[in-house]
């Protein structure tokens, strides 16, 4: 065979050659920021589409629920395909799919081609997400881990801060569809980058289990459905009824895999107490975050009784402190245990969020920038090693579904926080942001003592 069309070989965790490594994290960064983007920038254009597509607010709402539901019901399936047929295919697969349907949005004439634009991003989301943790591991050598999750952290931080922005000034200079065709430059460039320069990773040779995909896309689907139906004015036994018919299709789910080698919903990593725990410790985390910004908006705007601009301009210090906290929590990770990093960074978010609950009448903005800071320090000093903590706890041959429950785990922990600050307003009326920021404190603190138990539970786990 030429030598010229022979496949790269794989690689062992860690082993890319320097001078690929900076070419091979700028596309899978490049990808994650769009990805991330696009949860964001949807958001601010809703009314935009509305008005133009002549379609309701409701329903213009789906344009942003479809894209949410897409990613989260691939990314168990597809995290396990990558260990099959390699994690740089799936994230390929993943971002061609991703950008198309980005100019297939800029493209609709509609609401159901915008939603069907929506859904196959989601899904292209799906692809890029569910494996990127898991390149990461394999484009940073082992004593720069840390380093490489927190930068990471930091492209996810970032496209959040500024994901707003972004979009409003896209819309000052031109209509909505832009803010999807700004996607396909930037996905053709990442393509071009990651086919040449992303690792071939190690392949299982077990079959995929389709019946499985299945299942765990529909146990993920009802059970995001159903909690998120909450944060809509669902009826109670509505959103029952969706979490019992998830946790039927989990448990057919875990029967048919019993004995599978590297089971969907990863119950073998599962039994790892560093990995079980970090996971514990993630969806908490998440949960906190998704009640804080929820619940942010109406808390500074009926009670404290500030601006729209004055709320956005509140808010933004959280996710900027993040991605400044991100690098530096990342290289503290290969140096100390994520157990302390991760307890001490959410004890730090847990009184933060108390600080905002507790907030004086009429506070100056002094006084709520320091407390949205404090959050902000507290949840970027945890991220990074926690995400590190999860990936190095299961082996390489099982990256996959690790990087899969990486990011399952943050929207799950989203999605639930978004839920409980709708449950805080419908009991507690006009004193449900006070009532949803103290959950988030004790979410919080249940957080940060589930990561230090990490650190008798598994005291040698964290920087392998």
């Amino acid at each position: 065979m030429d030598a010229s069309v022979e496949p790269r070989p794989t690689l062992a965790a860690g082993d890319l050659p320097p001078e690929r490594r900076m070419w091979a994290a700028i596309a899978v960064f490049a990808a994650l920021a769009m990805a991330s983007l696009d949860t964001a920038i949807a958001n601010v254009a809703l009314p935009a589409i509305s008005t133009n597509l002549n379609t309701s607010p409701a329903d213009a709402v789906w344009v942003v629920n479809v894209y949410q539901i897409g990613l989260m019901v691939t990314l168990l399936p597809l995290g396990a395909l990558g260990e099959i047929i390699g994690h740089k295919r799936i994230y390929l697969a993943g971002l061609i799919l991703f950008t198309v349907a980005s100019l297939l949005c800029a493209l609709a004439w509609s609401l159901p081609t915008l939603l069907v634009g929506r859904a196959l991003q989601g899904l292209g989301a799906g692809g890029i997400m569910s494996v990127n943790t898991a390149l990461v591991r394999f484009i940073y050598p082992p004593h720069r881990l840390g380093q490489g999750y927190g930068h990471n952290a930091l492209v996810v931080g970032t496209a959040f801060t500024l994901g707003p922005t972004v979009a409003s000034g896209i819309l000052s200079i031109g209509s909505w569809p832009w803010l999807f065709a700004i996607n396909v430059p930037f996905g053709i460039a990442a393509l071009a980058i990651g086919f040449r320069m992303l690792p071939q990773t190690p392949r299982a040779s077990h079959q995929f289990d389709f019946p499985a995909a299945f299942l765990a896309a529909g146990c993920i689907g009802l059970f995001v459905t159903g909690i998120g139906s909450a944060a809509h004015g669902a009826t109670l036994s509505l959103v029952l009824m969706g979490i019992a018919a998830a946790t039927v299709l989990g448990w057919i789910l875990i029967r048919r895999q019993a004995d599978h080698p590297a089971p969907m919903l990863p119950i073998d990593l599962f039994r790892r107490p560093m990995f079980a725990l970090s996971t514990g410790t993630a969806v908490c985390s998440f949960a906190v975050q998704g009640l804080a910004f929820v619940s942010l908006p109406f808390y500074f705007e009926d009670i404290l009784g500030r601006s729209q601009v004055e709320t956005g301009f509140f808010i933004t210090p959280w996710p900027l402190v993040v991605a400044v906290m991100a690098p530096i929590a990342g290289r503290l990770a290969d140096r100390y245990h994520a157990g302390g990093l991760g307890g001490g960074g959410l004890f730090i978010l847990s009184i933060g969020m108390a600080l905002l609950a507790m907030l004086p009448d009429n506070p100056g903005i002094p006084n709520i920038i320091w407390r949205i800071a404090l959050c902000g320090i507290g949840f970027g000093f945890f991220q990074a090693p926690n995400m590190k903590a999860i990936m190095t706890s299961a082996p390489p041959s099982r990256a996959g579904g690790a990087s899969s429950i990486v990011a399952t785990a943050r929207l799950t922990g989203q999605t639930t926080g978004a839920a409980l600050a709708a449950l805080c307003f419908n009991v507690a009326g006009h004193e449900g942001a006070t009532l949803a920021l103290a959950l988030g404190a004790i979410f919080a603190a249940i957080g940060s003592a589930t990561s230090f138990i990490r650190l008798i539970a598994a005291p040698n786990e964290s920087r392998e």
